[in-house]
């Protein structure tokens, strides 16, 4: 096994960080490799908000959920969904962007998330960890006034980065052949996949809480997928111009 795949087979959220900074050569160096994505026909239709400022990651961090990383963090980057630069892009040679397809959101969303990914696994190939933050689109409107995000942009997650102050235990993820179907889509074993993995997170979550939680993955899933959750994004991205055919 080579070096970037161990690397990629190791990873793991980071919650507890020191207080040392990020020199500005990783940074870069990190923010570049995300660039360095791919990107649906050369668009790049993402941008990313780095924070520092401890009281707007303070803001940040209740707006989250009061996630007390964000502000234990050296930076929160904000990876946007971002439509509005290639708006801009169109109206200097006097066109008119489609930006308000559900084709062009996807495209945007996705272009976010790779090179997200890809910063990600440049942090941690520098020593650094990173937890990625969901709960950004929790009271997102807030969020989006807070950064001064114009139409068109969306924040998609946030990304705590630093170095860590902890080595949690890595979270197992399912079998592979419960999400790997060769050349068609098979439901034969998911059942059983699912058994199986349950045993090991039922394992692992006693480990990671000492004994108190006994929960399988299965059970957890029932559980959040019971509920609908954050059901005003459809009305937010619609107001920020995405969505609308």
């Amino acid at each position: 096994m080579n070096d970037p795949i161990r690397l990629l087979q190791n990873h793991r959220s980071i919650r507890k960080f020191l207080t040392t900074p990020i020199e500005q050569e990783k940074l870069d160096a990190i923010l570049h490799s995300g660039q360095m994505a791919s990107t649906s026909s050369n668009m790049q239709a993402y941008s990313v908000i780095g924070v520092t400022d401890a009281e707007l990651k303070k803001r940040l961090a209740l707006l989250c959920g009061n996630q007390a990383y964000i502000e234990q963090c050296p930076i929160f980057l904000v990876w946007c969904a971002d439509l509005h630069r290639l708006s801009a892009a169109s109206e200097m040679h006097g066109t008119e962007a489609q930006t308000d397809t559900t084709e062009h959101f996807i495209i945007a969303t996705v272009d976010a998330a790779l090179a997200a990914q890809n910063a990600a696994v440049a942090a941690e190939s520098l020593g650094l960890g990173i937890v990625y933050i969901g709960g950004i689109r929790n009271r997102i409107a807030e969020v989006a006034e807070l950064l001064k995000l114009p139409v068109l942009v969306y924040p998609v997650f946030g990304m705590c980065v630093g170095y860590p102050d902890q080595t949690p235990l890595m979270r197992p993820r399912l079998p592979l052949a419960a999400i790997f179907h060769q050349e068609t889509y098979h439901t034969d074993n998911e059942l059983s996949a699912i058994n199986e993995y349950d045993e090991t997170t039922r394992e692992y979550m006693l480990a990671r809480s000492e004994g108190r939680a006994n929960r399988s993955w299965s059970e957890q899933m029932a559980e959040r997928m019971a509920s609908p959750s954050r059901l005003h994004m459809q009305s937010f991205l619609m107001k920020q111009g995405f969505l609308r055919k």
